[in-house]
């Protein structure tokens, strides 16, 4: 029992983090891109991630957390894969309309859902279905404006939504089969994330943004913004891999929205941004299946704990959004070949 309450403190303290973390990040990042004409977001990830990596490495080295191996061509293959997924995000924004990449973000809750369901023998309940629909229709509502479509952004978007799924499933599913922490997975793939946007990142900013980032003018407080997104990211990045790896990719994303939700309310309490009726509808239909969902879940842990058998025979989504269950506790005893 002690256990089960430090596991359920743990998860609620990880999407504690992971909210406010990401909220402020958005929230300093607006203002370094809106404000003060920073708009090289691809390269401000890969600097993100260089000091996520160093922050570690320093924590390392005072032994905060201990340092596990794990084989070099996963952590390569799984940290390009992330970067890569980054700088389609950024593509897909850069090529469509805001209205089309939203939905684009929309829909990597089906096809993490779908793509769990085929390779990993996952089951989804009707109740939990009909809860992530209530959840993407009220963020559609309160989100999307207008949808402009054109064959070079969709491709962009179908391949940022493959990319972004695979590499969610991979961070939990690594985590689990190779008993691995969130510190040390993301420990061993930051320097390979940060390689490959801080080589791609200049690039595709420049496609996108037609400037060089090189020439740009930093000054003092471009400069102190940068520094503080930076700071922030570390908790970002951190908070995602151990969110992931408590709950699930399909609870993370849910997790997303939520944020998306926050940082409407907050655009148009601190910086004024419009805001009409819709909205308001939108983001109370999308709280209402974030309820939900973590209803569905927690009553459905409670079905598997009262019965192991079931818990032995079906891999449910067991991951509620306020994480009062562990998910997946008999994978740790299961295969553990990483999937990459």
């Amino acid at each position: 029992m002690g256990e089960m309450s430090s596991f359920q403190l743990g998860v609620i303290g990880a999407l504690f983090l992971s909210v406010a973390s990401s909220v402020s990040i958005v929230i300093c990042n607006k203002a370094l891109m809106s404000n003060l004409g920073f708009p090289f977001a691809t390269t401000l990830t890969s600097w993100h991630l260089m000091v996520t990596f160093c922050t570690l490495h320093a924590a390392q080295r005072f032994n905060l957390f201990e340092s596990k191996p794990i084989d070099m061509k996963t952590v390569m293959l799984f940290g390009i894969l992330n970067g890569v997924s980054i700088g389609l995000l950024n593509l897909s924004l850069g090529f469509n309309s805001i209205g089309f990449y939203q939905m684009t973000k929309l829909a990597i809750i089906p096809f993490t859902v779908l793509l769990e369901t085929i390779f990993l023998k996952k089951q989804f309940s009707q109740k939990i279905k009909m809860s992530l629909l209530v959840l993407l229709v009220g963020v559609g509502i309160a989100s999307i404006t207008d949808l402009q479509l054109n064959s070079v952004g969709t491709i962009l978007s179908l391949l940022a939504i493959v990319t972004t799924c695979v590499g969610q499933i991979l961070t939990n599913t690594i985590q689990k089969r190779l008993n691995v922490s969130s510190t040390q997975l993301l420990y061993q793939s930051a320097p390979f994330q940060a390689a490959s946007l801080f080589v791609s990142g200049p690039l595709v900013d420049q496609f996108l943004t037609k400037q060089n980032v090189f020439a740009f003018k930093y000054s003092s407080i471009v400069s102190a913004f940068i520094i503080l997104s930076c700071i922030i990211s570390v908790s970002v990045n951190f908070s995602t891999f151990l969110v992931i790896g408590k709950t699930s990719p399909v609870t993370y994303q849910v997790l997303g929205h939520l944020k998306t939700c926050l940082v409407l309310t907050f655009g148009y309490t601190l910086l004024h941004d419009p805001f009409t009726e819709r909205n308001i509808i939108g983001i109370l239909i999308a709280i209402f299946g974030m309820v939900l969902y973590s209803y569905f879940c927690t009553q459905e842990n409670k079905k598997k704990q009262a019965d192991p058998l079931v818990s032995q025979m079906k891999d449910k989504e067991g991951a509620p959004f306020l994480g009062l269950e562990k998910e997946g506790q008999e994978d740790k005893n299961a295969d553990k070949d990483s999937h990459v």
